[in-house]
């Protein structure tokens, strides 16, 4: 079995550290190489050379070159799809389709940057006779980027993109979980043609000192991360101090309302595939089923027989559904979240849970569970899981289904399962959701902001409203000259 070792990018150079730490596949637990583990080293390092390629070169001024080297990251990145597809599958767990979604997501975002760097401007008015008025979008300087290690490639260029395309330089941080694959996307962009050195460093830590380095540091004004809520808000009141600029997009609970008039056999697939793509390790995981009472059995018995088929493996069986959780620890938290679930009152439709007996008892594998509920408050119905678990409830009227989807600290998505234009454009407008999925599910583009309401984050990824994370607003009043004598205070 090949082995891999992993340095950090950080100003143009590949970097190792003393300190070296195991990367594995969660299939089977193998070793498959090494990463340097320096946070904190890499960290300094690479803001160091961020800032100074940043004001030393002409970056952050010149939107052709920023147009052209996302153009070129794109195409580097289908030059190395297969590259980084092995590596996302063995490192990730990803079945081999969920990785190429990820991947083939990937050029599309920097080919879309591209386009906006070129379209970027400010604007020029006249307030009153005599007076011009310009304002400038500047970038704000040195953008730390804190990667998630459930979808590292899409989510990590999800956030650069818009840094880069708005005359940031960065510094990504990514998890050790996925360090491997952080340094091949490293080896990817490091051949892109016109990318200055400095401007795009990478780095991977098992711990957090890194990332709390780029929060803390009165160098790096801007933030871009996506995780957990409760990481968002220790990050949001570290930074506040600094008065930082922020985009966080954090978890989320998404409810999937069913209402009676629904196209129910072929919305039962979608409704699988919205918990076990990624293993449910995916912040808009359908992980609520609200079903009205006329098709609630029929919805629960047919999804539950789905999910009782779903073939879990690892990604280099071509028959795996479903492939392992990013690490056995996870296996064990969200089993003990399904455990004190039954304990509280929820009941077992599937019971799904982790596999042990056979050879995939080695990895870290989950059979997917399916629990009933009644009460809106239990843990298992408020809190992310995290993990391939659905809860589903019933409802009898539209109303009823609203308030329930709406009794949770999250806002990040949800999806409504109607033939009623009228009912489900009034649902969707009635949610606290960033986004909402008519009869589909976790249908994101480009061009189309997403973010989250209430505890699922600040600010927008995607779409225009992407670039206020990374930029600062300049006016410039001029008085060209008038004839006549001037005036003071100004009218």
């Amino acid at each position: 079995m090949a082995t891999y070792s992993a340095n950090n990018w950080i100003d143009g150079r590949f970097v190792s550290s003393s300190k070296r730490s195991n990367s594995i596949n969660p299939a089977t637990y193998e070793s498959i190489g090494d990463y340097a583990d320096e946070g904190g080293a890499a960290a300094a390092a690479a803001i160091k050379a961020a800032s100074g390629a940043f004001r030393g070169t002409g970056w952050a001024h010149d939107t052709e070159l920023r147009a052209r080297v996302l153009d070129q990251m794109a195409a580097a990145i289908e030059g190395n799809r297969d590259r980084l597809l092995d590596i996302l599958s063995l490192e990730n767990g990803k079945v081999r389709g969920e990785a190429a979604l990820e991947v083939d997501g990937s050029p599309s975002k920097l080919r879309y940057w591209a386009g906006m760097a070129r379209t970027e401007a400010g604007r020029a008015t006249q307030p009153r006779p005599g007076c011009l008025s310009i304002i400038l979008r500047q970038p704000m300087g040195v953008a730390g980027v804190i990667v998630p290690w459930n979808s590292p490639v899409i989510l990590g260029t999800r956030s650069f993109a818009p840094a880069l395309a708005a005359g940031c330089t960065v510094v990504v941080k990514m998890p050790g979980q996925v360090a491997q694959t952080a340094a091949v996307l490293a080896e990817i962009f490091a051949d892109v043609t016109d990318l200055p050195a400095g401007v795009m460093n990478i780095f991977a830590e098992s711990g957090s000192e890194g990332a709390a380095l780029l929060v803390e540091s009165a160098d790096v004004p801007t933030i871009s991360f996506t995780g957990s809520t409760k990481t968002g808000a220790l990050i949001g009141a570290v930074g506040a101090r600094r008065m930082k600029r922020f985009g966080l997009e954090l978890g989320g609970k998404a409810p999937m309302i069913v209402f009676d008039d629904a196209d129910i056999q072929p919305m039962l697939p979608v409704l699988e595939k919205a918990l076990t793509v990624f293993a449910g390790q995916f912040c808009m995981t359908g992980s609520r089923l609200l079903v009205q009472d006329a098709v609630y059995d029929v919805v629960r018995d047919g999804l539950a027989d789905r999910l009782r088929k779903v073939r879990v493996g690892p990604a280099s069986d071509p028959a795996s559904d479903m492939g392992p959780l990013i690490d056995k620890a996870n296996v064990s938290r969200v089993d003990e979240v399904v455990r004190q679930a039954l304990v509280h009152g929820a009941t077992a439709v599937v019971r799904g849970g982790p596999l042990t007996s056979g050879p995939l008892a080695k990895g870290a594998f989950f059979q997917p569970a399916m629990l009933e509920v009644t009460d809106n408050s239990l843990a298992i119905v408020q809190e992310e899981t995290f993990g391939p678990v659905l809860t589903i409830q019933r409802f009898s009227h539209e109303a009823e289904a609203v308030a329930l989807a709406n009794d949770s600290d999250y806002g990040l998505s949800a999806s409504v399962w109607t033939r009623d234009i009228d009912r489900a454009l009034r649902v969707a407008g009635a949610l606290e959701a960033g986004s909402v999925f008519v009869n589909d599910w976790a249908k994101v583009y480009d061009g189309t902001e997403e973010g989250g309401f209430k505890q699922s984050g600040l600010g927008r990824l995607n779409g225009h409203a992407a670039l206020d994370d990374f930029i600062e607003y300049k006016h410039i009043a001029l008085k060209p000259g008038l004839a006549g004598p001037s005036t003071w205070p100004p009218r």
